[in-house]
């Protein structure tokens, strides 16, 4: 078992339109789980470390059949909370070509949200952990789940554990006048910054000029004058960058930068044209191969094409989670594009 990483947010019920008709076109949804920060811990199981989930969930038939898919990815559930009356649900339509994809959230007073700032035991979550990680979705979701994350962080950095965030914000929880007041404090205890252009902005104050991903306009220079930026106001050690150019619903470009405050470098992985069977869960298997590349000692460069390539299989699979192997994302990250059978 490789080293210890605990992930804090919400596991959601995902409620899907069949491939791609609109939400309750026919009496059908597909039924599974996900959300940002169990989809990492999902995969960084499946990468082969000691991966856990700390959540809250109802104790009841729903809360028990969510807590098996995470078991059955190899994800640890002991620290996981039971309480309250409800999973919080998310419905997903897949879009294609020209009309756009679409969520709708039913979360509010889910389990989660109902946590307080001293809910968890986070000196006895996080004991022996490597690494903390979270994102700008969780504090969300609620104050006392905001004072709750706080309080992680801080603790995560005091024991010595290594802390990613990913912004991801989420328009439909919370406004962003809101987002960067909670969010900005944090900042100070994070090592890790994973977001995109539109994050930075909304959640951070920070512009990225001269980009336009509706058009397929990307401005290297101008997401290193960004990264600097952050890197520089928060004393952030890496902060890493998804680069989608969103040419239709159907077909994404996909890549990812990574800045590195020390050397002052900036890294970019390969580009990705993707075909998408599905594109939730892409930041969230990006932000893992990240994880995983750094825990396992990987040069910035390699854990971030190693990061990227994740993202691109994960929007080749259906539902949140990315089931593939560090040899399936190695392979395609070496440059195996072609998609040939393999026997």
């Amino acid at each position: 078992m490789g080293p210890k990483t605990v992930c804090f947010g919400e596991l959601l019920l995902r409620l899907s339109a069949p491939l791609h008709e609109r939400l309750l076109q026919s009496p059908t949804l597909n039924a599974n789980f996900g959300g940002g920060e169990a989809n990492v811990a999902v995969s960084l199981a499946r990468f082969g470390l000691d991966s856990r989930f700390v959540t809250r969930l109802p104790d009841n038939a729903i809360g028990d059949v969510a807590l098996r898919s995470l078991r059955a990815e190899g994800v640890a559930v002991d620290g996981v909370l039971r309480g309250g009356q409800r999973i919080g649900i998310y419905f997903s339509e897949a879009g294609a070509s020209q009309r756009p994809s679409r969520v709708l959230y039913d979360r509010r007073h889910s389990a989660i949200s109902e946590l307080g700032p001293a809910s968890i035991d986070w000196r006895e979550a996080l004991r022996d952990a490597s690494w903390f990680h979270t994102s700008g979705i969780t504090p969300a979701l609620g104050r006392g789940v905001a004072g709750c994350t706080a309080s992680a962080l801080a603790v995560a950095r005091e024991g010595g554990a290594r802390v990613s965030f990913d912004l991801n914000y989420r328009r439909a929880l919370w406004p962003e006048e809101e987002a960067q007041r909670v969010v900005g404090p944090l900042m100070r205890h994070v090592n890790v910054l994973i977001a995109n252009e539109e994050d930075l902005q909304t959640v951070l104050g920070v512009h990225v000029a001269r980009t336009d991903v509706t058009q397929g306009r990307l401005d290297v220079e101008a997401y290193r004058a960004a990264a600097e930026q952050v890197s520089e106001a928060h004393g952030i050690e890496f902060v890493a960058i998804t680069l989608r150019e969103s040419l239709s619903a159907s077909e994404n470009g996909w890549s990812g930068l990574l800045y590195e405050r020390k050397s002052r470098v900036l890294y970019r992985a390969p580009r990705f044209v993707l075909q998408l069977v599905d594109r939730i869960g892409g930041g969230d298997a990006f932000a893992a191969g990240l994880i995983f590349g750094l825990v396992a000692g990987r040069s910035p460069r390699d854990a971030l094409d190693f990061a990227v390539a994740a993202g691109a299989l994960k929007q080749t699979i259906p539902g949140d989670y990315n089931r593939v192997s560090v040899e399936e994302v190695e392979l395609l990250a070496a440059g195996d594009t072609s998609g040939r059978v393999r026997r």
